[in-house]
């Protein structure tokens, strides 16, 4: 089965979802940002994406919109990645109020779907954003020590994840 995997990533923790699930699935990776060839080519297409400050990409939308059709023809997946599925009541489809929205607001309808958290990268983000996520993180009961990075993502659940796709063989 030939498969693509797309992801949209703020700050890299998604891409890395992505290219552990391209290793396990050994799929091609590829940013949703690039011009994508012909994805009638595969059979399986993976999309990936993150939160940032309780939206996802504009540009993910418009690829969805403009692939709907093809899309719900093939097998496909999708996973949303953000800080809030650190709280294991927050952490499928059902639960994160994020995806959740996202998949009712789109007419794409994923074979799978799966929530993973993410990384809390705070040396690496501008000042703005380092501020605005410490007041977040405050708010939820998070980390809000400035010069930590803690990766929240839950590696077994990324690789069951590989594997209920795999069974799409």
């Amino acid at each position: 089965m030939k498969t693509l995997i797309l992801y949209s990533s703020y700050d890299g923790q998604t891409r890395k979802i992505a290219q552990f699930l391209a290793e396990k699935l050994s799929a091609e990776v590829r940013s949703i940002n690039e011009n994508v060839a012909d994805l009638a080519e595969f059979d399986c297409i993976i999309i990936g994406a993150s939160i940032r400050y309780g939206h996802f990409n504009k540009l993910l939308y418009k690829f969805i919109e403009k692939n709907t059709a093809l899309l719900n023809h093939k097998q496909t997946a999708f996973f949303g990645v953000n800080l809030t599925a650190r709280k294991a009541d927050k952490n499928t489809p059902e639960t994160n109020v994020y995806v959740r929205k996202f998949l009712q607001r789109i007419a794409w309808k994923p074979t799978f779907a799966a929530v993973f958290a993410g990384a809390l990268m705070y040396p690496r983000y501008g000042w703005f954003d380092r501020i605005m996520i410490r007041f977040i993180m405050k708010i939820t009961g998070g980390e809000t020590d400035t010069s930590k990075e803690v990766e929240y993502t839950d590696w077994q659940k990324v690789a069951a994840f590989a594997e209920q796709i795999k069974q799409l063989n």
